[in-house]
This record gives C-alpha cells, sequence and structure tokens, in this order.
C-alpha cells in the first residue's frame, strides 16, 4: 500500500518546516522501518535516534500522529487508524512523490518529542529530561551499603511490588506529552515521579521521609501535576505514572509529620466545602487556600487584584446557596470518611530469615 509520510525537519535555531514522502509498504511494517526506508533510499540527511528495535531501550521515541510514541513499536496499519489525513489530487502532491493521478493517499504525521529542545529533524535534546530525574533521587539509599560482604535481600512479593515502575525505559514519551510542563518549568515530570514511587514502595530505602518531604513542593513535585492523563494514555510500557504520582499524593496526605502545603489545603478545603455545601462556595475558597484562613498575608493580598476583577465584571458571588441533594453528597462524604477511618492496616509479610538477618544488620 501507498502511504505519505509528513516529517517535521527542523536543524537547530532555525526554521520548521514538513517534508512528505511516499513509500509502498506492507501494512505491518513498522514506522522505524519505514524511516529507515526513508533515510536509506530517499533522504538520507534525515535524522532520528534508533537502537533495539525490539521496546526496550526507548531510543526511537517521537510523536507519530500527534502523540508520543515508540517508531519500533507502531505499524502503519495501527497509525493510519489514528490518522484522519489524506492527499487528494495532483495539485497538492509533493515534489518527490511522483504522482499525478486523483488517487487518495494515506497519510501518517511524525514530529519530534515535544517539551524538549530540537538538536536536528527527530533528535531532541534530553538534558533536561535527566536532570529532572536526578531531582528525586533515584538511588536507593540503605544501610546495606555499610555490609559489603553481603546483599541487602527481598522477599519476592516486596519486589514484585516493583515491577510497573521497574518497566518504565525512559523513553521520555510521558515528558514529551506533559500538559503540566509548559507552563511549569519547576515540575520534575512524570517519569521522575514514577521512579520516586518505586523508591518509596522499596522495602530496602531507608529515606521515606526525606523523599516525601521532598515531593510534597509545591509545584515541583506531585502537585505540580494537572491530571490529564496523557502520560498514562503514552506510556507504551504500561507504567502509569499518574497512578504512581497519585500513589505518592496519597502517602503525603496520611503522613501527620509534613507541613501542610498550599496543594494539601486545596484539596481539604475542596472536601470539606463540598461537603457542607454540595459544591464550592467561592467566597471561602480563595480565602482558606490561598490566604491560610488569614494566616498568609501575601497570600491574601495576592487576592485582591481578582477579586477587584471579579467585582467589576460582577462576578463576584455576594451570598451561597447551598445545592440540591447536599444532604446526599454529605452523606456520601462522611460514609467514605469512616471507612477510611476504620480501615485496618494489613500486617507485612514474614520475611525469610536471611532477609531478616540483613536487615538487623542494617
Amino acid at each position: 500500500m501507498q502511504v505519505l509520510f509528513k516529517i517535521t525537519r527542523q536543524q537547530q535555531q532555525s526554521e520548521v518546516s514538513v517534508q512528505t514522502y511516499k513509500l509502498d509498504v506492507d501494512p505491518g511494517t513498522t514506522i522505524l522501518d519505514c524511516l529507515n526506508l526513508i533515510k536509506w533510499q530517499q533522504d538520507g540527511s534525515l535524522a532520528f535516534r534508533k537502537n533495539c528495535r525490539n521496546t526496550i531501550c526507548g531510543s526511537c521515541s517521537m510523536r507519530i500522529n500527534h502523540r508520543a510514541a515508540l517508531a519500533c513499536q507502531q505499524n502503519v496499519q495501527a497509525e493510519l487508524a489514528h490518522s484522519h489525513h489524506v492527499w487528494n489530487g495532483p495539485n497538492t502532491a509533493p515534489e518527490n512523490s511522483g504522482d499525478q493521478d486523483q488517487e487518495s493517499i494515506p497519510v501518517i504525521e511524525i514530529a519530534p518529542m515535544g517539551n524538549m529542545p530540537v538538536i536536528k529533524d527527530l533528535v531532541v535534546q534530553m538534558d533536561q529530561f535527566w536532570q529532572n530525574l536526578e531531582q528525586v533521587e533515584p538511588y536507593v539509599s540503605s544501610a546495606s551499603r555499610q555490609i559489603p560482604e553481603r546483599e541487602f535481600l527481598q522477599s519476592p512479593s516486596d519486589r514484585s511490588k516493583l515491577d510497573q515502575m521497574g518497566n518504565c525505559i525512559l523513553c521520555g514519551a510521558c515528558y514529551s506529552d506533559c500538559n503540566a510542563l509548559p507552563t511549569n518549568a519547576t515540575f520534575v515530570g512524570p517519569h521522575a515521579l514514577a521512579k520516586a514511587n518505586r523508591l518509596l514502595i522499596d522495602t530496602r530505602d531507608q529515606v521515606t521521609e526525606h523523599r516525601l518531604e521532598q515531593y510534597n513542593q509545591e509545584m515541583q513535585g506531585v502537585w505540580g501535576c494537572t491530571r490529564c492523563f496523557n502520560c498514562n494514555t503514552v506510556c507504551p510500557m504500561g507504567v502509569a505514572p499518574l497512578d504512581q504520582i497519585t500513589k505518592i499524593k496519597s502517602q503525603v496526605l496520611a503522613n501527620p509529620k509534613l507541613p501542610v502545603s498550599r496543594p494539601m489545603r486545596h484539596r481539604q478545603v475542596l472536601v470539606d466545602l463540598v461537603q457542607a455545601g454540595g459544591w464550592i462556595d467561592e467566597r471561602k475558597f480563595g480565602l482558606r487556600v490561598v490566604g491560610n484562613n488569614f494566616k498568609d498575608v501575601p497570600g491574601l493580598f495576592s487576592l485582591i487584584p481578582l477579586a477587584g476583577r471579579m467585582l467589576k465584571s460582577r462576578k463576584l458571588p455576594m451570598t451561597f446557596d447551598a445545592s440540591a441533594g447536599t444532604p446526599e453528597v454529605r452523606s456520601l462524604i462522611n460514609a467514605v470518611k469512616k471507612l477510611k477511618d476504620s480501615a485496618v492496616p494489613q500486617e507485612p509479610l514474614s520475611p525469610d530469615p536471611d532477609q531478616k538477618n540483613d536487615k538487623n544488620l542494617g
């Protein structure tokens, strides 16, 4: 079958252009093999990364039909299901296609990953990606390092809890399609926080409190996530970074030793106001979250310009009426809280003797 590949081309500090190539390929051909054919047969200047071709190394991550994916994992047939573009007729025929009939040819669009500067064509600069990963200290910290003659063992059940996060190949797909990064440069990214949860679960790690404090930073850590679900959608390995971020949030909220940050107040005030009135009383929400119940003076002053604009546009509510069904909403929230309070923590599995000895030594 014939397919047109629209590939975004770019050099550093240069304008972006789109170049079109036509290939006659089998529907089962991978996108990476198609790029190889273009480079070997049509345009040797096309630049892209590749290595294992087996969904292991993560090198060939790029945007295919407007979403991040591994070129070695996706094939033509599957990608055409995502594409709704066709080229019709000779008036828009690409220069190198040589095709002047009226047939419609399906199009696959390929571009470099997002949220990273382009080096050339589909090759991006990933320095910030790696630096953000380093910020979560992605290494097990334990006293086992002081016992060089022995390993710090884990039970099979403990090790199995790390499998999902351990599947991450650091391809950058989640980072590429993260909606938080364009507006919040301090956010470490979903890839880093997925690794962070692995360390919180790892029974060998001994700095959990330090990690929770670090991940609880307002916009740099878990609270910088916008919960857009893009990272879960594009992850080729099923790591589900958003799920891991949510698990870290649960640990942060359950830890009484951590200071109550503005994002933590945001969550609690939201629940409290909905419980009280069925929906949010906007007058109280800003004062209690940003103003911290009149304790955060700079926060209170920051609300003045917003209040002025709302008054000017007549959008500042002067009264509040509870929503219909408030008693039902309140009973549901109370039931969830009661269920949470009555939950009994599970007893940890008994380790094998060797593991127990190692932990005692550690």
